[in-house]
């Protein structure tokens, strides 16, 4: 390939022809790609250079000379500033055609297969306000905007991050991919913090009391968790909150406090105090129950996540007769919705709680045959010791995707179906690369839009034994 001829701090006319895995936009000029941040197919743009590399360049766009036939007007007022959604001025078919494009792209580049085609395609009927949780930040550094006054308060916010920065904290009123409800309660809990001057984290000094406001709410069963994550343990600080929330809010059945003493911005404390109900939310799945606490993992959109657990029914296509491996199992949600057409489900997973969890939830459903175990999945050679042999794998891996070991133990297994969930059909495809180079073949991949009006894109493959 010849020299890339963009120079740095050039700028350029650009016309956006697609959009990139993760979200950025396309467009060539002789022949090399430029990925553009926060532009959209069908745009024309005046664009600065402002990174070269061999065999491509990244810009961002300095005018929009011609607007996309695919352009609406997004609905957030923070749109142009949040970086929680990247496509709300993307007309939704116009996502979805891209996201299918992408990932067919993917399996074609990485998987090698060269007529492949997304198969089925389930949209999200909602397309606003589908989140079952939202993970809030505090902060003394607020994201203070060009057209605020200049005497705004600074030092308090109450929000998002602003893409790219681990210090600033945009204040947001109201997202649109978060419960209703869910806005009503950030405001009343950043008013009350501000009026008890309550002291919001630093995350260079390490000083302050408020961390994260983390809500989860029961799509199907109404139930909703507040849970306020601090630096250290002082629940008198708390009480007028509680009483506020509870008064303003009866849907509220859980309120906890996660305390988090370490320097990492997480929303994971080593302790937990109950402050009001109880320590978990109900949610349902079909005619399942699923007992979620604070720091459980759960299908964020719960709605397509019954979608996509009949997508992996499906392709199991079990009789009564099968044992499932459900490797990765988390707690248990894919192992028990399984669990009702199968001989034995058993479910693999690192983490003891989402183990104790899964176990809970099986007990709690009245679900015999599911049986969960905790296990190294970066070490699955002996998974088997004392089980049967399975006749259908799942996998439901992190975004790093499935680790070779265990790519090594499925494929030397006695399986004849997998069943493999990603989250990122980027390291999916590097890891059916493996699959069908060791005896299976890929018969489906099915993209359930989890997510709209973001890059993320969650897809379920099926792959048969040869």
């Amino acid at each position: 390939m010849n020299e890339n001829p963009l120079k740095k701090g050039s700028e350029h006319t650009l016309l956006i022809e697609s959009l990139a895995f993760g979200g950025k936009g396309i467009a060539k000029v002789d022949g090399f790609v430029v990925f553009v941040k926060n532009a959209i197919p069908g745009q024309k743009l005046r664009a600065l250079i402002y990174k070269k590399r061999k065999g491509f360049s990244e810009a961002r766009p300095l005018e929009v000379l011609e607007e996309s036939s695919f352009k609406v007007e997004p609905p957030c007022e923070h749109f142009a500033h949040c970086g929680g959604c990247t496509f709300q001025q993307l007309e939704y078919d116009e996502q979805i055609k891209q996201k299918i494009r992408q990932v067919e792209d993917l399996f074609r580049r990485q998987a090698g297969i060269v007529d492949f085609t997304v198969d089925e395609v389930i949209v999200a009927k909602e397309q606003y306000y589908y989140r079952n949780k939202m993970e809030f930040s505090f902060s003394n550094r607020r994201w203070v905007l060009n057209d605020e006054r200049e005497d705004v308060k600074s030092d308090f916010a109450l929000g998002l991050h602003i893409p790219g920065r681990y210090d600033k904290i945009l204040t947001i009123s109201e997202c649109h991919i978060q419960q209703q409800l869910g806005n009503e309660i950030l405001n009343l809990v950043r008013k009350i913090a501000i009026d008890q001057n309550l002291k919001p984290y630093d995350v260079k000094t390490h000083i302050g009391f408020l961390r994260h406001l983390v809500l989860r709410f029961g799509i199907n069963t109404g139930d909703v968790m507040v849970n306020l994550v601090t630096s250290y343990e002082n629940t008198d600080l708390l009480n007028s909150m509680v009483e506020s929330l509870t008064q303003s809010f009866p849907q509220i059945t859980s309120i906890v406090n996660n305390v988090n003493t370490r320097k990492s911005d997480t929303a994971y404390g080593e302790e937990e105090i109950l402050l009001f109900g109880i320590p978990s939310i109900e949610e349902k799945l079909g005619d399942l129950s699923f007992e979620i606490s604070s720091n459980s993992f759960f299908q964020t959109n719960t709605k397509q996540a019954e979608n996509l657990y009949e997508v992996v029914s499906k392709g199991c296509g079990l009789t009564g007769k099968e044992i499932v491996y459900d490797l990765y199992c988390g707690t248990g949600s894919i192992s028990l919705f399984l669990a009702r057409k199968a001989k034995e489900v058993h479910g693999f997973e690192w983490i003891v709680s989402s183990v104790e969890d899964a176990t809970r939830n099986a007990i709690c459903n009245g679900v015999g045959n599911a049986y969960f175990h905790k296990a190294n999945l970066d070490r699955p050679l002996n998974l088997k010791i004392g089980l049967p042999e399975p006749d259908i794998i799942v996998l439901d891996p992190p975004r790093a995707g499935v680790n070779q070991k265990t790519l090594q133990f499925v494929s030397e297994s006695s399986a004849k179906i997998i069943i493999y969930v990603s989250c990122n059909p980027s390291t999916q495809a590097r890891d059916v690369v493996y699959l069908r180079e060791n005896g299976f073949d890929l018969s489906n991949l099915t993209l359930v839009d989890m997510f709209p009006h973001t890059p993320h894109i969650e897809t379920v493959s099926v792959l048969e034994r040869l």
